[in-house]
């Protein structure tokens, strides 16, 4: 028997309740809920499976967003293996400060690094799940967005066909420089943005941990930090000029400047070991509103970014998939109803109301980090005022009192709260 015809000439169609774009954090939460809520999906992603298991990204999950997912069985991995953490250390003028953030929030951070999540949550779909994701498509284009009935196409990257897919709804889950956020016409949404005006360094070192958890180094040569992300590999940043590349970081010259900005008294050696990943981050934050165009409804970093300061960025993917898979069941169930007061959940019915409910969150953690960004580069800012008011904010946390449990808070996850100045 001759095999089917599947040149590019002959497009296939298909239809679909939901299309996700993107199988990273956000994209994978989403169509795990929907698949086992019975909402027909599709997920599409541009990277081989290969690729996104094996993509470093952020390590730190807070204790409500592990919940969470283990209340929809998605986390049964992260509750066997994961470490947690309960306090941190800044070091500055060769002195220590452990920061009880546990005792003061009544949390904890769980280590899990982000390709692992990934890993479960596509062994959750597509193989326990049977879900239907799709590796590696090309050319992926969204048409229709504004009307009832949008069509997501791409091209098959085997066969060459042209796929068509009509659905009711598109979970754009893909990125800053993703498709879905692009296909959202000029002037639609609103985008804010800042910069830093810092860049980091950004180092994974095959090396077991110097501490048992995060350290902050604050230094007139600018920030470094130590972040333990298993037994035998950690992960390292030091602040660099703007526009900076790795290759002005050659080894020795990484282990100097930690050596440098995370030394203290009584402070145990930095573990050496080979670097296998450097890379150069711009701190930078942008929140696109709304989050949602028509049809097209964006998540995590589709819809806004944080930059890795406080280690928030997947965690707000997490909170935005969960309350968009919660709209979207609602909607293909064809029931009403809104979000919550508390912005937490979107509710029945709740597509309306998603963004508001997302943002919420998005606006109160872009605001933390801007404060701790103050607090962790104002020694390197070369402005004595800046330094001063960082020193001042410093202080505060590091005494008992409402500032300290209230950063305790915000660092950990908690919704709300306010640091003064």
């Amino acid at each position: 028997m001759d095999p089917p015809d599947v040149s590019p000439a002959s497009p296939v169609l298909a239809h679909t309740s939901v299309v996700v774009i993107g199988a990273g954090p956000a994209g994978l939460v989403v169509a795990n809920r929907l698949h086992d809520s019975g909402v027909d999906c599709v997920l599409l992603e541009a990277d081989s499976r290969e690729s996104i298991e094996r993509r470093p990204r952020a390590g730190f999950m807070e204790e409500w967003a592990v919940r969470a997912l283990a209340e929809h069985g998605l986390a049964e991995r992260i509750l066997l293996h994961a470490d947690t953490q309960g306090e941190f250390e800044f070091r500055f003028d060769g002195e220590r400060h452990t920061v009880p953030t546990a005792e003061l929030s009544g949390r904890r951070h769980f280590v899990y690094p982000q390709p692992q999540l990934v890993t479960d949550l596509l062994a959750s779909y597509a193989d326990k799940g049977a879900g239907d994701a799709r590796f590696g498509v090309r050319d992926v284009r969204l048409e229709g967005i504004d009307g009832d009935r949008p069509v997501v196409s791409y091209t098959d990257p085997v066969t060459g066909a042209r796929h068509h897919l009509a659905c009711d709804h598109i979970a754009g889950c893909d990125g800053a420089r993703g498709v879905a956020r692009a296909s959202i016409p000029d002037g639609a949404v609103a985008v804010s943005r800042r910069d830093d005006g810092v860049a980091w360094l950004a180092v994974l070192a095959q090396a077991p941990p110097s501490a048992d958890g995060v350290v902050f180094g604050l230094h007139e040569r600018g920030f470094g930090a130590h972040m333990a992300r298993s037994p035998e590999v950690t992960r390292y940043y030091l602040q660099v000029p703007p526009g900076d590349t790795t290759g002005n970081w050659p080894h020795e010259r990484v282990w100097q400047e930690l050596r440098v900005r995370l030394a203290a008294g009584g402070a145990p050696p930095l573990t050496e070991g080979p670097l296998v990943e450097k890379v150069v981050l711009d701190m930078h934050n942008y929140v696109v509103e709304p989050m949602s165009y028509g049809r097209l409804h964006l998540a995590g970093d589709s819809a806004h970014l944080v930059a890795p300061i406080a280690a928030k960025g997947m965690n707000l993917a997490i909170h935005d998939a969960l309350l968009l898979a919660d709209a979207l069941i609602a909607a293909d169930k064809g029931e009403d109803g809104g979000a919550g007061e508390d912005g937490n959940r979107a509710g029945a019915g709740g597509l309306a109301a998603y963004s508001q409910a997302c943002l919420r969150r998005v606006w109160q953690y872009q605001e933390f980090s801007q404060w701790f960004s103050d607090v962790l580069h104002g020694a390197s800012s070369g402005d004595r005022f800046r330094a001063g008011t960082a020193r001042a904010r410093l202080r505060r946390l590091l005494e008992p009192g409402h500032d300290a449990r209230a950063f305790a808070g915000l660092y950990m996850g908690e919704e709300g709260g306010a640091l003064t100045g």
